[in-house]
């Protein structure tokens, strides 16, 4: 039987687990087993970098974490040696970089994931890895504003060198013609 003290620890490790689930933007379950500590190693700095705490936790603590969050349906996925990634702050960055290394390693598998307080799927969790990052979603939308605008300036542009004059002397009689003929009643 477990001291009062490993369980006291447990129940710690469960209470911050539950508490970073519901303040993160998403999380990814991995199948970790039989990478090489290099693998991991570079694995680690590129989810540090990105701002994404990764760690490895016992089954039982995450279903329990799980529970008490609501992401009952994540518990399936909990068999065999898992790793947790999570993200605060950008939601598609621990399921990029998870995937990359699912392409590369053979023995490295996504499990499942969570995103916006609801457990997804793996094909989910790939599919939110495919999508643009934010700066390059931002860069297109700015560019998308920015291209009607471009074009009024590049055509205001070209009657301001042109000197702004009237129309070319074949159109300006037959506009004379038009102003001069009596209006039809």
């Amino acid at each position: 039987m477990p001291s009062v003290k490993v369980l006291e620890q447990k129940k710690a490790i469960v209470a911050d687990l539950a508490e970073k689930f519901g303040k993160a933007a998403s999380g990814v379950l991995v199948k970790y087993q039989g990478i090489t500590v290099e693998q991991d190693t570079k694995l680690r700095a590129s989810l540090r970098e990105a701002g994404v705490e990764y760690a490895v936790v016992k089954n039982t603590l995450i279903g329990r974490a799980c529970d008490e969050v609501g992401f009952g349906a994540m518990k399936e996925h909990l068999e065999g040696m898992n790793a947790i990634a999570i993200s605060y702050d950008d939601p598609v960055a621990p399921a990029k970089i998870l995937k990359q290394y699912a392409e590369k390693i053979e023995c490295f598998e996504l499990r499942a994931g969570f995103l916006d307080g609801a457990v997804i799927d793996t094909a989910t969790v790939e599919a939110l890895a495919d999508t643009p990052t934010k700066e390059v979603m931002i860069a297109r939308i700015l560019g998308s504003i920015q291209g009607p605008i471009t074009g009024l300036a590049v055509a205001l542009n070209a009657v301001v060198e042109k000197g702004g004059e009237a129309a070319p002397a074949e159109e300006a009689p037959a506009a004379e013609e038009a102003a001069e003929a009596p209006a039809a009643e």
